[in-house]
């Protein structure tokens, strides 16, 4: 194993230790800020198409995590989703729907579903 790899081995495990992960910086923004830009830009998508978003306090089956809600948009390659903080549900001027679709096993990498809504 590299220095690096065990750097950031050991980065990692002192930060899962945090109580408070959002002021982690990196050295332009903190954790925190990022997340909001990213709930802000998913917003406008969302609100832009609005007939192909959704947001739900509930999952398929029922369930969902203290205090969140999950908000997502169908393109032509499956469904992009988020949870957020209930703080945030009224930054989604979409439909709300009783239960979210069954999660069809997108990833993070699968961010790029969203480009394929450009001049849809």
């Amino acid at each position: 194993m590299s220095y690096r790899e065990l750097a950031v081995i050991q980065i990692n495990q002192m930060i899962s230790s945090l109580d408070e992960k959002g002021d982690i910086s990196d050295g332009s923004h903190t954790f925190d800020e990022l997340y909001f830009h990213r709930m802000s830009l998913f917003s406008v998508i969302c609100n832009q198409n609005k007939e192909k978003a959704w947001k739900s306090k509930k999952h398929a089956d029922d369930s969902m995590f203290e205090n969140y809600f999950i908000v997502g948009i169908t393109t032509k390659e499956g469904d992009y989703s988020y949870h957020y903080h209930m703080d945030y549900w009224d930054n989604f001027n979409v439909k709300e729907i009783g239960n979210a679709p069954e999660w069809d096993g997108h990833t993070p990498e699968d961010i790029t579903r969203l480009i394929s809504l450009v001049g849809d």
